[in-house]
């Protein structure tokens, strides 16, 4: 059971608290509504400000609304106002305030509705039209009063994601998703006539970003995304959306390496530790972890066999290659700020075994075999996907091996990237070698010494290039002896 919180004006921003009393004066009524009045009967820290306007038509709200600062509008077919506004110490406040309307399903998609205003509608109507119950409770700052026509409240007490009316519900695909995301961050569970609703929900309609966006959601926002996956499951989601993953369902691992169950189990398992270990890093780093580890092992299934007494997987990593870019094709995963999820991903994932790999043969393992693999990917963003992996193990867990990984490639400086080389093309031009094909090979065999630490300074790059220059040249000699050499 959920703790409810008493909502009070003090977790209301005063500019909100102004514009809601200038409504007021104006013959209207403001009312909070949607996430900002459901996080804050959770006692969550919420800076979500949607305020539903009743009893004004648009132009008067506009009007009122330049007051206070610059408007926005958003929609064309209707208006959401959207004020930006300085607060205090530098603070940027976003509020979105529109009339209450209805919405009337007129084509395919989730944005295939046509929308009118009215600010005349009765609550509950207004309410009506919100996915979830826990969504649709709506608060009235200046009376301090709590207006929830379909027991939203009494939901998040109970911890309970129930669709707000059955017979609309489908109209909009996403909701399936949203379920799903809500599901994990809450940590509530999905009523089960919602839950035969979403099934019933054809998702083909929905665009890959706004897919995205829903996972996205579910990996950044959730403390256990295991369980809006394994909603996923039931919803039938991943069997529409994401069929690579379904496999993993039921496919059976060795009990003395993984008594925690089988390859999807584990996966949910690696999943949240993934989230643990992850906590801090930058929103593209963290993400490219959590996909990692969640399609690890998505080429199990197609590998998996019984020899010599156990149950393997033998070349499930690189096998894993093609169903991993399908799953990031439709989850739409290309580059995330900047960084390339995608490229990162899929070399993590074709890599994950490399750290357990490396030192279980650590007293033959060499800097240069550190160096080459940090050319492939980020070894702190291996580790952590190879750390969640072994740490989803139920009783076998323990990360000895990627722990003496991660030491060995911090001491070598190489945990981010590979070392830069040492010799560029500037220093190969006063050496008589033009820019092209052949002072790519001179740089790239240089390079390889470097990276096995028998060059380490500008000087013994240069002589090292003077000697493979002086063998070419004897290798031509010869060949053009060879070629004026009289046939017998």
């Amino acid at each position: 059971m959920a703790a409810i919180h008493h909502i009070t004006n003090q977790t209301i921003h005063p500019i909100v608290l102004s514009i809601c009393r200038a409504i007021s004066r104006a013959g209207g009524r403001a009312l909070m509504v949607g996430g900002g009045v459901r996080d804050r009967l959770m006692g969550v820290t919420s800076k979500d400000y949607d305020l539903e306007v009743y009893y004004l038509q648009p132009d008067a709200l506009e009007s009122l609304l330049r007051q206070f600062g610059p408007v926005n509008t958003v929609g064309a077919r209707f208006t959401v106002y959207k004020l930006r506004l300085q607060g205090d110490q530098e603070e940027s406040l976003e509020i979105d305030i529109s009339l209450p309307r209805r919405e009337s399903k007129v084509g395919r998609g989730h944005r295939g509705f046509a929308v009118t205003g009215d600010p005349f509608m009765s609550f509950e109507e207004a309410a009506r039209r919100r996915d979830f119950t826990i969504n649709a409770i709506m608060y009235d700052p200046l009376k301090e009063e709590i207006i929830d026509p379909f027991h939203g409240v009494q939901d998040i007490e109970r911890g309970i994601i129930r669709a707000v009316d059955p017979r609309t519900f489908g109209e909009d695909s996403l909701r399936v998703l949203r379920a799903m995301q809500f599901a994990a961050r809450f940590e509530f569970r999905i009523e089960s006539n919602t839950e035969e609703l979403c099934r019933s929900i054809d998702l083909t309609d929905l665009p890959r970003e706004r897919v995205w966006g829903e996972f996205e959601k579910l990996f950044l926002l959730a403390r256990r995304p295991s369980i809006g996956l394994q909603a996923a499951l039931d919803l039938l989601i991943i069997d529409k959306l994401l069929p690579d993953l379904k496999p993993m369902v039921g496919c059976p691992q060795d009990p003395e390496w993984h008594p925690e169950g089988d390859v999807w189990v584990h996966t949910l398992m690696a999943v949240d530790r993934a989230v643990e270990l992850t906590e801090g890093l930058p929103k593209e780093k963290k993400l490219t972890v959590i996909l990692a580890v969640l399609l690890h092992d998505i080429a199990k299934p197609q590998t998996t066999r019984f020899e010599r007494g156990h149950l393997r997987s033998p070349g499930h990593e690189e096998a894993a290659r093609e169903p991993t870019l399908r799953v990031l094709n439709a989850l739409n995963v290309h580059t995330i700020n900047g960084y390339d999820v995608r490229g990162q991903v899929v070399a993590l994932v074709t890599n994950h075994l490399k750290p357990s790999q490396f030192y279980g043969d650590r007293h033959r393992i060499t800097d240069g075999a550190f160096r080459r693999l940090a050319r492939k990917c980020d070894l702190e963003l291996l580790y952590l996907v190879a750390k969640a992996d072994a740490l989803a193990r139920g009783p076998a867990s323990e990360s000895a091996a990627q722990e003496w990984f991660i030491q060995r490639a911090r001491a070598l400086a190489v945990e981010h990237a590979p070392p830069k080389p040492i010799l560029m093309g500037r220093h190969l031009i006063p050496l008589g070698v033009p820019p092209g094909p052949r002072m790519g090979q001179i740089l790239k065999a240089v390079y390889e010494m470097q990276l096995d630490g028998k060059i380490t300074t500008l000087e013994e790059a240069i002589r090292a290039a003077q000697e493979l220059m002086r063998k070419e040249a004897e290798r031509e000699a010869q060949n053009g002896h060879d070629e004026e050499a009289p046939k017998k």
